[in-house]
C-alpha cells in the first residue's frame, strides 16, 4: 500500500488495496449496514408519506417532505457508495451535498404546519398572522437553502484549498442561518403558546373545536415540536463539523455522525408520519389555510372574531 497520496488524476486510481485511507476524501471506512439501513427506513417513510399525500391531499407539506426524504436517501447511498471507494470524490459530493441541503425542505414542511396550527387555534391569538410565520420562514428556509447549495458547488469545483474552504464557509453560512432561523421559529411558537393559555377557551375558533380536543391533533402538535428540536440538533452538529473542515476530528468521527444526523431526521419524520397532519386535521387541513392576499386574510380574521363575540354574547345572556 503506497503511503504517499497521489494528485491529480493519478488520486482517481486509488484502491483500498494501492491507497492509505489518508488520501481519501473521508478518513475512515463508512459502515456499509449502518447507512443501508438509514437509507431504507428513509426510502419507507417517502413511500408511506406519498400514501398519505393521496390519503389527505396535504400537497405543500408533501412537496418538503418529498424532496428532503429523495435526498436523504440519495445523501445515504452515496456513504454506501463511499464505503466500496473512499477515493472517489463523486461519492463524497454525492453523500455531501444532499445530507446537507435535505432538512431545509423538511423544515420547509414544519413551517407550513405552524400557520395551520394557530389558524386552527384562532389567527386572533397570535402575535403575527399565520400568512406572515410562512413567508417569513419560508423565506429564511429558501436563503439557507440557497446558501448551502452554492457552497457545495463551489465546493465540488474548487481546484485548490482556498476556494474549497470558501464553498466550505459559505455551506456553514446557510446551516448557521437555518439554526437561527429554527430558534426563533421555536421561540414565536413559545410566545404563541403563552398567548393561547392566557385567552382560554372562550377566545378560540370554533370551527375547528371539534378537531383541538382530539388526540391525534394533540400528538401531532407534539410531534412537530419535536421534529423542530431534533431537526435544529442535527444542524448545530452540522454546523460544528463543517467549521473543523471536511477531513476535521468532528467530521471523521463516523459515530458522531451515526448518532447526530441519520437518527435525528428518522425520528423526526417518523413522527410527522406516524402523526401526520392530514390525520390531525381530520378532512380540514384545507379549511386551515392561511391566504396569501391581505384582504382576505384580514376579512377571515374579521369574521372569526365576529363569530366569537356572538358566542361569548350567547354564553352570557
Amino acid at each position: 500500500m503506497n503511503s504517499t497520496c497521489p494528485i491529480g488524476d493519478a488520486a482517481d486510481l486509488c484502491t483500498l488495496q494501492t491507497c492509505s485511507l489518508e488520501c481519501a476524501e473521508v478518513k475512515f471506512l463508512p459502515t456499509l449496514a449502518g447507512n443501508t439501513t438509514y437509507a431504507v427506513i428513509l426510502g419507507l417513510l417517502l413511500v408511506a408519506q406519498l400514501g398519505l399525500r393521496f390519503r389527505y391531499r396535504t400537497v405543500g407539506f408533501t412537496i418538503g417532505m418529498f424532496c428532503g426524504l429523495v435526498l436523504e436517501v440519495i445523501g445515504y447511498s452515496g456513504r454506501v457508495m463511499l464505503h466500496s471507494n473512499p477515493f472517489s470524490f463523486d461519492n463524497f459530493l454525492i453523500y455531501l451535498i444532499p445530507l446537507t441541503i435535505g432538512p431545509a425542505f423538511l423544515t420547509g414542511s414544519i413551517y407550513l404546519c405552524l400557520g395551520r396550527i394557530i389558524v386552527a387555534f384562532g389567527s386572533q391569538i397570535s402575535r403575527l398572522r399565520p400568512r406572515t410565520y410562512a413567508i417569513f420562514f419560508m423565506s429564511s428556509d429558501f436563503f439557507s437553502l440557497v446558501l448551502q447549495a452554492a457552497g457545495g458547488a463551489i465546493a465540488a469545483v474548487a481546484n485548490d484549498s482556498k476556494t474549497s474552504n470558501m464553498g466550505r464557509n459559505i455551506m456553514i453560512a446557510g446551516l448557521a442561518f437555518q439554526v437561527v432561523s429554527l430558534a426563533v421559529f421555536l421561540g414565536l411558537w413559545v410566545d404563541f403558546l403563552v398567548r393561547l393559555r392566557k385567552v382560554g377557551e372562550d377566545g378560540r375558533d370554533e370551527r375547528f373545536e371539534s378537531i383541538r380536543s382530539t388526540r391525534k391533533f394533540k400528538c401531532f402538535n407534539y410531534a412537530l415540536w419535536i421534529a423542530t428540536v431534533l431537526i435544529l440538533i442535527r444542524s448545530i452538529y452540522r454546523v460544528v463539523e463543517l467549521q473543523e473542515g471536511f477531513s476535521g476530528p468532528v467530521a471523521s468521527n463516523e459515530a458522531a455522525f451515526m448518532v447526530f444526523e441519520g437518527p435525528m431526521i428518522i425520528l423526526a419524520v417518523f413522527g410527522l408520519t406516524i402523526f401526520h397532519p392530514g390525520r390531525a386535521f381530520a378532512g380540514k387541513w384545507q379549511t386551515a389555510a392561511w391566504s396569501l392576499r391581505r384582504k382576505e386574510a384580514d376579512m377571515e380574521l374579521k369574521n372569526n372574531s365576529g363569530r366569537l363575540t356572538a358566542k361569548r354574547t350567547n354564553t352570557w345572556s
